[in-house]
């Protein structure tokens, strides 16, 4: 059988059941078949670090900083939830941090700082 895309409308018509039981077989979730290098973080870490941050803020109602702050340093995956929830790759999340504080934070030490909190995501920090 054809692929959906290299069929006629009319095939499609005519096998339709067949055409949607081929596609749903074929779906599957990128996330399970993607490359798991030593920086991957998986779920139940990532989970980790949202409950931590969702406790800090009261079910995400109180943004202090200084919550905020202390744990990302005391569970530091943290800042990866925070970071992955606002939307930002690393060097975005560079830029506007600088934008904002006006001090100047490079692409490359935002990566090095998601790669050493990737590499030890529930590790305290004490930088």
């Amino acid at each position: 059988m054809l692929l959906p895309f290299e069929a006629s409308f009319g095939d499609i018509e005519a096998n339709l059941d067949d055409y949607v039981e081929g596609i749903v077989d074929s779906l599957r979730s990128e996330f399970m078949t993607m490359p798991k290098g030593p920086g991957f973080i998986e779920y139940a870490v990532f989970e980790d670090g949202y409950e931590a941050l969702k406790r800090a803020t009261r079910d995400f109602r109180v943004l202090n900083p200084a919550d905020v702050f202390q744990v990302v340093k005391d569970v530091p995956i943290a800042f990866l939830v925070l970071r992955t929830m606002l939307g930002f790759t690393p060097p975005e999340w560079a830029y506007v941090a600088s934008e904002r504080t006006g001090t100047t934070i490079t692409q490359n030490a935002a990566r090095s700082l998601d790669r050493k909190i990737r590499m030890n995501p529930l590790a305290p920090r004490t930088e």
